[in-house]
């Protein structure tokens, strides 16, 4: 079925299972684990599209060069590639890589979309915006909770293009969404009550605290700004967060934050630092008051 030597295959499927992909059964044949699959699409947590983007073939370009990266403190992307890396991902050779981290951000927001809606208190707040978020999926979860609520998605305009069916006109909740395109580091023309920015403070420090003032000089006193973030510390997912964290010192010149780190830029971006408590197993969610 995959056009594969059965012995190497095995061998490959083997080595698999010392990770805990899959397990050789007796009699030779291969069985699914819980991690396993995780790699299927149908699976109600899959991570089959995180797992692709992770391994496109831009990848396996860019590790050789992580002992410059560490070296330097910076990007390895450019050189290699004639331009930045989100840049890249609009060009006609990236295409199929463009559609994989497309999926790969949905599929994540799909897995913390409910439970963001579970914890994020918004008692009080007419209006929410969801800065650079994607296609939309945790504004549309959270409008769908709170019928009173009103939305806006922003993000590049060739994103908020396509997003979820739910928020575009026409939709179930077009009424009470708003589309608004634009670039967070340069300016967030969205007035609202809560300014929710989810796994995108990933850039270099100077990046994430120009975008937090942004969000800041846009609200009026006593809007909220609440950050969810991946934590390299205090996190049973440490193994994926810190990978993650040596991918984007490669391919932007980010990173995962310690939960101290996080802290410290918040403030300095003028914000108030109200709380911090985790979301699940792998979030936590920094709650700040424009002051």
């Amino acid at each position: 079925a995959v056009n594969a030597q059965p012995e190497p295959l095995a061998r490959l499927l083997r080595a698999l299972s010392t990770h805990g992909i899959g397990v050789e059964l007796p009699d030779g044949r291969f069985a699914h684990t819980d991690t396993s699959r995780l790699l299927r699409e149908d699976a109600p947590r899959s991570l089959r599209y995180t797992c692709l983007w992770a391994t496109e073939p831009w990848t396996w370009e860019l590790w050789p060069h992580l002992d410059e990266a560490v070296r330097t403190g910076k990007s390895a992307f450019a050189d290699l590639f004639g331009t930045e890396f989100f840049d890249y991902l609009h060009t006609a050779e990236a295409r199929e890589s463009s559609e994989v981290f497309d999926k790969a951000m949905t599929q994540s927001s799909i897995l913390s979309a409910r439970a963001i809606a579970d914890v994020l208190n918004v008692d009080g707040a007419e209006r929410i915006v969801d800065i650079a978020g994607g296609q939309g999926r945790v504004l549309a979860t959270l409008l769908e909770r709170h019928p009173a609520l009103r939305g806006t998605l922003f993000d590049l305009p060739d994103v908020v293009v396509g997003a979820d069916p739910r928020l575009l006109p026409g939709g179930a909740l077009a009424d009470r969404a708003a589309l608004v395109g634009g670039d967070c580091r340069g300016e967030i023309p969205v007035s609202a009550d809560v300014y929710l920015l989810k796994n995108i403070l990933e850039w270099d420090d100077e990046s994430t605290v120009r975008t937090l003032r942004n969000a800041a000089a846009a609200a009026r006193p006593g809007a909220r700004v609440v950050v969810i973030e991946n934590l390299v510390d205090g996190s049973p997912e440490a193994r994926f967060t810190t990978a993650m964290d040596l991918m984007l010192l490669l391919n932007v010149g980010g990173k995962k934050h310690t939960e101290d780190g996080l802290r410290a830029l918040i403030q300095q971006a003028g914000l108030r630092l109200d709380a911090v408590t985790p979301v699940n197993s792998y979030l936590h969610m920094f709650e700040s008051t424009v002051v």
